[in-house]
């Protein structure tokens, strides 16, 4: 990481995915959010620490969730769809609580508080999760309704940190992107590349607990491994702390979700008024007011909202203009009006999302069930099947290498213009596009492993490895352009909330792939058939299950086709 601490001092932009054409920006003069702290210079060690710093979390998290539908199945002894089902509804709610601690960050604490909260919440659920291995796993101190039972203590652990991480992973990214100064050309370079050296390093977890602590963990001690995990987090929290005096920290600026009523509200109330063909008779405060603000451009989309910016003659006769702009249930700015109609846009994309993270659940249980049932070595080398996604990791670095060396250049040469790089939304579809193919591989290598299981043979692992690779490059393209996507599209007062939106596509995935797994038991097991996902995978088809999936993100491909198609990019005027 230091490599990559020492690019962003320079302004280098990160060997990842060049960032795409965000929103565009039409410029007057420069607009800022104040800052508690707005000392920052160029060349500011901040970015690299956060970076730093996510490389641990990551490898902390990765440490518990790798492999836990393996301790949950071995040690605590559920059953293949029940350990399968509490994995997906832990580490769904993994990803619904940013939203929640988003909303603490924007609205009361900042980005830096809520990460010092949470930091200490998230500490405490790995100590009850290392603690857990511990434990006996009936119970402990007698009987098994014990409350200090292995099973109990685990879940308490694991909720905590779901809790923890929540706060963290919602103010993290945002919190590094505002380490950046505007106004340096080189801070603007690094930047736009901030997101992608933030993903890689949420992706260096997946390695060392996949080739580290899995292996710790399934060969030595479950409780060594999760304490390494607990470890890493607690150097994380050190670091994090130490280099407090380098931070920039912006100032938490209320709740957005009252601007968003105020805009609902205010257009209900002239429900009967008609928007001016003009739009520059919308009511939106001057610079000099508020100019704080950045403010966005109008767009045709949802005309009826336009009605809260409807300047009546009421309103001209109660209030000014600076009094209009806190009495807004009244009379909301374009602006406000705006910044609704952006988070209606980021809707039908956030949805379609939520299906790409359904199948992307699947790397965390059926994929290791899968890899469970065959021959766990490549070449004679023994390989875990909690270990593969270290392989999707490497995959996902072959992909940033495909399409810097190869898909962008070939893509150019078939643009007249000599900028053929996809833009941010052309990127996930190919990711929701790669994602179906991820599942159709899945598929056909437990179509090759029943067909051996048939015949008393098995199969290695590495009929595994074209899934994980398909599943990569959904992750390159997908998630990477998402949390770009999401960002650059929030308003400045939403940064934090729409982020966490980014992440909830994933904890909505998981509880999804939950709910996937109930309508698959309730309509395939009967008494005399185990159904698809069968705890001996021989007597079932796991095969149906993924060819399913794999119809279903199709569909889901094209459907958001449609919608990104027709979307529109906000443009600042700043």
């Amino acid at each position: 990481m230091d490599a990559a601490g020492d690019a962003m001092e320079r302004g280098d932009r990160a060997p990842l995915l060049p960032v795409s054409q965000g929103p565009k920006v039409r410029d007057d003069d420069s607009l800022q959010v104040p800052l508690l702290k707005d000392k920052k210079r160029a060349g500011s060690k901040a970015p690299a620490v956060v970076l730093g710093f996510e490389c641990l979390e990551s490898t902390a998290f990765n440490g518990i969730s790798t492999n836990l539908v393996v301790y949950l199945e071995t040690v605590l002894h559920g059953s293949n769809l029940a350990s399968a089902s509490d994995v997906t509804t832990w580490f769904g709610t993994s990803f619904l609580t940013p939203v929640f601690g988003a909303i603490i960050a924007d609205t009361f604490l900042g980005n830096y508080n809520t990460i010092l909260v949470s930091l200490a919440v998230y500490l405490l659920g790995m100590m009850f999760v290392t603690f857990s291995a511990f434990l006996p796993t009936a119970a402990a101190l007698g009987g098994a309704t014990s409350v200090f039972g292995a099973k109990t203590v685990a879940f308490l652990g694991l909720y905590l940190v779901a809790i923890g991480r929540g706060g963290v992973q919602s103010s993290l990214a945002p919190f590094g992107a505002d380490q950046f100064d505007d106004a340096n050309p080189a801070d603007r370079d690094s930047k736009a590349s901030f997101f992608s050296w933030f993903y890689l390093c949420v992706d260096f977890g997946m390695i060392v607990s996949g080739l580290v602590i899995v292996w710790v963990q399934d060969n030595v001690s479950w409780g060594l491994g999760f304490g390494i995990s607990t470890a890493c987090l607690a150097l994380a929290f050190a670091a994090f702390v130490l280099a407090t005096p380098m931070y920039k920290r912006r100032m938490p600026t209320g709740t957005p979700l009252k601007s968003l009523s105020q805009v609902v509200v205010a257009a209900c109330r002239k429900i009967a008024l008609k928007a001016p063909a003009d739009a520059g008779m919308l009511f939106e405060v001057s610079d000099k007011v508020d100019a704080a603000q950045p403010k966005i451009a109008h767009t045709d989309e949802f005309s009826f909202l336009d009605k809260a910016a409807i300047v009546s003659e009421s309103d001209m006769e109660e209030m000014s203009s600076e009094e209009a702009c806190s009495s807004s249930w009244k009379l909301c700015t374009v602006t406000q009006v705006e910044e609704l109609k952006i988070l209606m846009r980021l809707l039908p994309i956030w949805v379609t999302s939520v299906i790409v993270s359904s199948a992307y659940a699947q790397m965390t249980t059926t994929f290791i069930q899968q890899g469970s049932a065959m021959d766990m070595s490549i070449l004679s080398v023994p390989v875990a099947a909690a270990s593969m996604g270290s392989f999707e990791v490497v995959f996902l670095l072959t992909w940033v290498l495909l399409y810097s060396k190869v898909i962008v250049p070939v893509l150019r040469g078939f643009s007249s213009g000599g900028d053929g790089e996809p833009s941010q939304l052309q990127r996930m579809g190919a990711g929701r596009l790669l994602m179906a193919l991820s599942m159709a591989a899945s598929a056909l290598a437990e179509m090759k492993r029943l067909d051996s299981a048939a015949r008393g043979e098995e199969i290695t692992i590495a009929w595994q490895l074209p899934q994980y690779f398909f599943m990569a490059g959904a992750e390159v393209f997908c998630y990477i352009a998402q949390l770009e996507f999401f960002y650059a599209e929030a308003p400045d007062t939403m940064k934090s909330t729409c982020t966490s939106l980014s992440l909830l596509t994933i904890a909505l995935g998981s509880y999804m792939s939950s709910f996937i797994y109930a309508i698959v038991a309730a309509f395939t097991a009967t008494p005399d058939s185990p159904g698809w996902i069968s705890d001996n995978l021989n007597q079932g088809h796991l095969d149906y299950f993924f060819w399913t999936m794999a119809a279903m993100c199709t569909l889901n491909f094209v459907v958001y086709s449609g919608f990104a198609k027709n979307y529109k990019l906000k443009t600042v005027l700043s």
